[in-house]
């Protein structure tokens, strides 16, 4: 997994894209503390395991891989 910044809010997670469709991604902090758009869903009840996703950050590792900064290779070899 490689470290990776949201261009929105700067929030560091942990990513790996295993395919185009195929994303994993470990949050290095509490989802609802580090990230505003949580917040903002946590603020209205709802808990970040309900919480499909953030868009900014998704964005941002879309961005990422489409730039050859964050490798697609299911069977790259680290």
């Amino acid at each position: 997994m490689q470290e990776l910044s949201c261009g929105t809010c700067g929030n560091r997670v942990l990513v790996e894209k295993f395919s185009p469709s195929h994303t994993s991604v470990q949050w290095l902090n509490d989802a609802e503390a580090a990230c505003p758009e949580f917040a903002r869903q946590a603020a209205v009840g709802t808990h970040s395991t309900w919480i499909p996703t953030c868009t900014a950050l998704r964005d941002s590792i879309e961005r990422a891989a489409r730039s050859g900064g964050l490798p697609t290779d299911a069977l790259r070899k680290d």
